[in-house]
């Protein structure tokens, strides 16, 4: 994928995606920053044949390939794409198929879908949200209904691909009146006040929203369509926002799964006792608001912390039967185990044969169509977006309800610029210091001489980030 994601427009970039779908293999990550680092040409074919060599990979055709490509909207995008497609028709029995102009999760989908033996064509990505949406809708409970006023929904395309895109699929979309704005087409620019890495950073309205947009469920997508993030206008005097991050949309997944599952396991008033017990895990980095996961801890949730990275929340989020990850950034997904879709697969064709209206039936359906309309393969603000629309109809929720789910402790990130980032060593998913030496115990000062005061930092969840911080200003670096 030819694509700088939440960049600005200047930069390019590459995204690849393993035969699974999902990205690269951790693997070959030392390999990747090799060659992108190589001095020269022939520096670069000397780093490839010896990766050829030591991975023993068989070149002169003796095994086939076919390489999906796709860009974003970025001008640099079609040469680069050009020159990928030289570079892999230079191998002999690989071929370069042009999937033309998509998002990133778009391509992830393809990719893991034609590995699976399934119709994978961009018609088809559409056609499965489409119809797994639709049947999340149909099986709301009667009488569940948004307000009026928030009937309509206002999505920030980013000035970017994402926004072509929703245009396309709004038009299946029936029952979900969505307004695209910020959708490139009215000569702004990619990620430029807009987008939701502006949005979730500088907590204001993207270009284009203001004081018309008080009280509408608004909704941000990134440059190339793989975060999301929420937001609502609270008033006409500021273009300040309540913002809803990839905390709370985690958050509100995990509830509706979690509401699932438990009527799944009763017949009428009663728990049943089943040989299947499904494993439900949340994954978290120390990124994420301490609010959050205490909400998660008070629903009975299995929390599992990991170092940042969306390669290592994902990793962990398959080790179970449903994994849900997110970062506060607004990228995440569910994964579900082909052992639990087989098995509710089986489980629900039991139940429609005994009865197709019991709340049990009702319930295996929507995991099922859940599993269908999220994108498995990596983070997707797109399908992640019905997602969202899907449960907060079926709960009769406003943004402005979903908002106070829980109240975020306060919390800022900086970014700051140093030597030497390698000099923190840290431990726990980056949550403590193990060196320098006597770091941890001056934050765990500080924690305990905030930890009782109103207004205290997020500190007890602070990450390697933050940690990097706090230490230059105790080593007088800043």
């Amino acid at each position: 994928m030819i694509t700088a994601s939440h960049n600005k427009v200047s930069d390019n970039g590459i995204k690849v995606a393993d035969p699974s779908g999902g990205m690269l293999t951790q693997d070959w990550e030392p390999f990747a920053d090799a060659i992108a680092n190589a001095a020269t040409p022939e520096h670069l074919v000397q780093l490839i044949d010896e990766f050829v060599k030591k991975e023993n990979i068989h070149f002169h055709g003796v095994r086939s390939a076919e390489i999906l490509l796709g860009r974003d909207t970025r001008p640099s995008g079609e040469s680069l794409l050009e020159a990928a497609k030289q570079g892999i028709n230079s191998i002999v029995g690989a071929l370069a198929i042009d999937m033309g102009i998509l998002t990133t999760p778009q391509l992830h989908w393809m990719v893991r879908a034609r590995n699976k033996g399934m119709k994978a064509t961009e018609v088809d990505y559409y056609e499965q949200l489409s119809v797994s949406f639709r049947c999340l809708i149909d099986l709301i409970p009667n009488g569940q209904k948004i307000h009026e006023i928030e009937d309509k929904l206002v999505m920030d395309g980013a000035n970017g691909i994402g926004g072509e895109k929703m245009e396309v699929l709004k038009k299946m979309l029936d029952c979900l009146p969505i307004e695209v704005r910020n959708s490139g087409k009215g000569g702004g620019i990619l990620n430029e006040g807009v987008g939701a890495d502006y949005v979730q950073k500088e907590k204001v309205v993207p270009q284009g929203f203001g004081f018309k947009d008080v009280g509408i469920r608004c909704a941000s997508l990134d440059g190339d369509a793989d975060r999301l993030v929420y937001f609502s206008v609270p008033s006409c005097d500021s273009n300040m926002i309540d913002l809803v991050d990839g905390d709370k949309i985690l958050s509100l997944f995990a509830l509706f799964i979690k509401e699932q599952l438990s009527v799944l396991s009763m017949d009428g008033n009663e728990k049943i006792s089943d040989d299947y017990r499904a494993r439900f895990g949340v994954i978290q980095t120390a990124y994420a608001n301490g609010a959050s996961t205490d909400y998660l801890k008070q629903l009975g949730l299995e929390i599992v912390f990991t170092p940042t990275g969306v390669k290592y929340l994902h990793e962990q989020a398959a080790q179970y039967d449903i994994g849900i990850y997110f970062e506060a950034n607004g990228h995440g997904t569910i994964l579900f185990s082909e052992c639990f879709l087989s098995w509710l697969e089986t489980r629900c064709n039991e139940l429609s044969s005994k009865n197709q209206d019991t709340e049990q039936h009702k319930a295996a359906l929507r995991l099922l169509a859940v599993s269908k309309l999220i994108n498995q393969a990596v983070g997707d603000a797109l399908s992640n977006l019905l997602l969202v629309e899907a449960i907060l109809q079926h709960m009769g929720w406003s943004i402005h309800k979903w908002v106070e789910l829980y109240q975020d402790l306060p919390s800022r990130q900086l970014k700051v610029k140093v030597a030497d980032r390698t000099a923190v060593v840290t431990a726990n998913a980056e949550t403590m210091v193990v060196t320098p030496p006597g770091i941890q115990d001056a934050i765990n000062v500080e924690i305990g001489n905030n930890i009782m005061r109103p207004g205290v930092l997020d500190m007890a969840y602070c990450l390697s980030g933050f940690l990097h911080i706090l230490l230059m200003h105790l080593l007088g670096f800043m």
